[in-house]
């Protein structure tokens, strides 16, 4: 199903939906991108990719100052109030799981409590700033008050899996860095890091949010042929 596209109205501008719909949805994750980069990392684009086959909507938000061709993103007051106008015009009836990629992460940890959601997706969460792990963003995590699953790189410098508390619902990538790019040492493609992630995802979801009548089909070898490498 091709995906539609629409423009938003937000606070602080205008910002864009990308929505793969699932044909009968179960849950809907509404999906923000980084400080860097768009919506279209190969972590961002497997899950709109996969999980729509497995009765899951996602929506993916391009922050306004992404549209407005920004190449850093703005302050992150303004991209919590971009997901919140988001997640308002979105009216689902499912589940919602608020997510997103780094900076994203920490912007739907923030939000989750207020938005009512169902749960929250952290992607390459952002522990703290390479080499600082005395600035820590733990008390974002700690403070969604929804259940939350952590998807974490081996080798992210933002923050390392062991690096997070043991109560932590944590999926890791053996090998990946804070873009989930694997190094070549590991033996593990692109695709099947993309496996580790849309499969840990599905796992969640079917445990924390919709329940035994998500049954995941079978993630295709290479799911990461159809994303992106950034």
């Amino acid at each position: 199903m091709k995906p539609e596209e629409r423009l938003i109205d937000t606070p602080h501008g205008e910002g864009r939906l990308v929505i793969d719909r699932a044909r009968s949805p179960l849950a809907t994750v509404l999906l923000s991108h980084g400080a860097g980069n768009g919506i279209d990392t190969r972590d961002l684009e497997a899950l709109a990719d996969h999980l729509p086959r497995n009765n899951v909507t996602v929506i993916r938000l391009e922050q306004p100052w992404k549209v407005a061709g920004g190449k850093v993103a703005t302050a992150p007051p303004t991209l919590d109030a971009a997901l919140v106008a988001a997640a308002d015009q979105l009216r689902t009836r499912t589940p919602l799981v608020v997510g997103g990629r780094s900076a994203g992460a920490r912007s739907a940890a923030r939000c989750a409590r207020r938005l009512g959601a169902s749960g929250c997706l952290a992607l390459a969460f952002p522990l703290h700033p390479p080499g600082r792990p005395e600035s820590s963003r733990l008390p974002e995590l700690r403070d969604a008050g929804v259940p939350t699953l952590v998807v974490q790189g081996e080798r992210d410098a933002f923050g390392r899996p062991d690096e997070f508390p043991k109560e932590t619902d944590l999926a890791v990538v053996p090998g990946a860095d804070h873009g989930f790019k694997v190094a070549a040492s590991i033996g593990l493609s692109e695709g099947e890091a993309m496996q580790i992630i849309v499969e840990s995802v599905l796992e969640w979801i079917v445990r924390e949010i919709a329940g035994p009548d998500l049954a995941p089909e079978p993630v295709p070898a290479d799911p990461g042929n159809a994303a992106g490498s950034r």
